[in-house]
């Protein structure tokens, strides 16, 4: 006998819909094909002890499943739970009526309890724009799958559960979620506060400066600094999320299985790896691809401390997602596209020694030696990062200070005020939000400048010896300044203070 069962794959962010189709004939034997990977191979021995602890067996008799696409690879586990029941409809041990409704996914246990798959969000979404009336899945992942309006989701403990369901009518108890009422319940504010920041009120300038327009920043000083401080404060005064963004990133992390029981991610993530890391796991990719760290931080904050230290390899595949906001990985038999926009925040010591921009240190560090240290970075990265800037030791008497510092939530009204005036700017574009994602035509449009402010830019231009690509930078950076003061022009205040920004840049800041 014949039957069909509906499963799903996911590849990059996007679910395909899986048949899963069971013959169960006269004859001894058990054919799985259909492109499985080892995981799904090995399923017929968890199959056949949790439907045999469960009362029921696998048939012995000849059973061939087909996994259709058949030219498309799966791989996991998940698929334990669709090909249990479609044995045991197949071989008429239960009846279920309706089962072409549904998508059902899970890994089991031997027990038959089920295990938390991955990917269930882009699988729920796949399945209601496919006309599925359901989808039946662990428990731990049903808050995550009801986020998807108009579709039943249903989470089970057992397998027990899922063929009493079908073969006797048992009720199973639909998750159901408000996903407004879910994402205002999680939008807590971090916990970090800029409040907890003593002195430093210039870097602070700039961290409001790059989250109102969205800058890549890269701050360089000693150790002890507070350097790693500053940029763990950072997603304390982004704007709140919005829905949309919120769902664009719980999809991401779904993918890897990082989505927490609350089921809607409503904060920024904020990604800080280890400069061990490696290209694959920092941009994403493997043979069968997964998303790296970069697109994990989607509409948050990636933070590479100690810039440096990374390989440079892992550095330079930085370069096209800061660029295309979307990093693509081509296999030979397909193709997976993974959103990455983030704002880049990164931290160095501004020499091997650490100390040669503190004026209370000697410098260890000779030309030769910090040549070679900073050239670890390419200049064609640096010119990526809209802000550079210096960052010192904060002073004994500015440490022991009682009057509190400036909260996150004062800054974060500002930048909230400036990021709307965006939004409203490029309310006619798609894939421009912010000032730092402009393209050359926009920032001639929006960034008019008077002459006395060109004459300014050209100078530093020269004599800091900037690339073309620095030169939109300061441009952007400089619309952002205007913004945090509602002007609707660019002048030459604004120019002046941007230009500072790239004060680090190499030529000009080994001189």
């Amino acid at each position: 006998m014949l039957k069909k069962v509906f499963g799903s794959a996911v590849f990059g962010v996007e679910a395909t819909t899986i048949t899963v189709e069971v013959n169960c004939d006269s004859g001894i034997g058990y054919h799985l094909v259909g492109l499985p990977d080892n995981a799904i191979k090995e399923s017929n021995y968890r199959i056949a002890a949790a439907l045999q602890n469960n009362g029921y067996k696998i048939p012995g008799k000849k059973i061939t499943i087909n996994m259709a696409p058949a030219d498309l690879r799966k791989e996991g586990s998940a698929y334990d739970l669709t090909l249990a029941i479609g044995i045991l409809t197949a071989s008429k041990q239960i009846q279920a009526e309706h089962l072409e409704k549904y998508i059902i996914m899970g890994e089991l246990s031997l027990d038959g309890s089920l295990q938390p798959i991955k990917g269930a969000l882009p699988i729920a979404v796949k399945a209601r724009q496919e006309g599925f009336k359901g989808f039946i899945l662990p428990s731990q992942n049903a808050k995550e799958a009801a986020i998807v309006d108009n579709l039943e989701v249903y989470g089970v403990d057992n397998i027990k559960q899922v063929i009493d369901y079908f073969d006797k009518g048992v009720s199973l108890e639909q998750t159901i979620i408000n996903t407004r009422d879910e994402f205002y319940k999680n939008l807590e504010f971090p916990e970090f506060d800029f409040s907890d920041v003593k002195g430093q009120e210039g870097i602070k300038r700039c961290m409001e400066i790059a989250a109102a327009g969205g800058h890549n920043i890269i701050l360089i000083g000693p150790p002890g600094a507070g350097k790693t401080m500053l940029a763990k404060r950072l997603p304390s005064i982004l704007p709140p999320m919005t829905l949309h963004e919120a769902l664009e990133t719980t999809k991401i992390h779904s993918v890897v299985g990082r989505v927490k029981d609350s089921g809607l991610m409503a904060q920024r993530p904020f990604r800080s790896p280890h400069h061990t890391i490696s290209d694959v796991a920092l941009v994403g990719g493997g043979a069968f691809p997964q998303p790296g760290e970069i697109s994990l931080s989607h509409n948050g904050v990636l933070f590479l401390d100690e810039l440096p230290e990374f390989k440079r390899s892992v550095l330079e595949v930085l370069r096209q997602p800061l660029e295309d906001r979307e990093v693509t990985i081509s296999r030979a038999k397909f193709t997976v596209t993974y959103p990455s926009s983030f704002m880049l925040v990164a931290s160095m010591n501004p020499s091997p020694g650490g100390y040669f921009n503190d004026p209370n240190a000697p410098v260890t560090s000779s030309p030769a030696e910090m040549q070679r240290y900073l050239s670890k970075i390419s200049g064609p990265l640096l010119d990526r990062i809209d802000i550079h800037i210096e960052v010192t030791s904060v002073p004994f008497e500015k440490l022991s200070e009682d009057r509190k510092s400036e909260s996150s939530v004062e800054i974060r009204k500002r930048v909230t005020e400036a990021r709307a005036i965006q939004t409203k700017r490029f309310s006619e574009s798609d894939t421009v939000h912010y000032n730092a994602q402009m393209n050359t035509k926009q920032i001639r449009k929006h960034c008019v400048l008077d002459e006395a402010s060109k004459q300014l830019l050209k100078t530093a231009m020269e004599r800091l010896n900037l690339s073309a690509r620095a030169y939109d930078r300061i441009l952007k950076v400089a619309r952002t300044i205007a913004d945090l003061e509602h002007s609707e022009r660019v002048n030459g205040s604004h120019i002046s203070e941007a230009i500072q920004y790239r004060s680090l840049d190499r030529e000009g800041w080994l001189v």
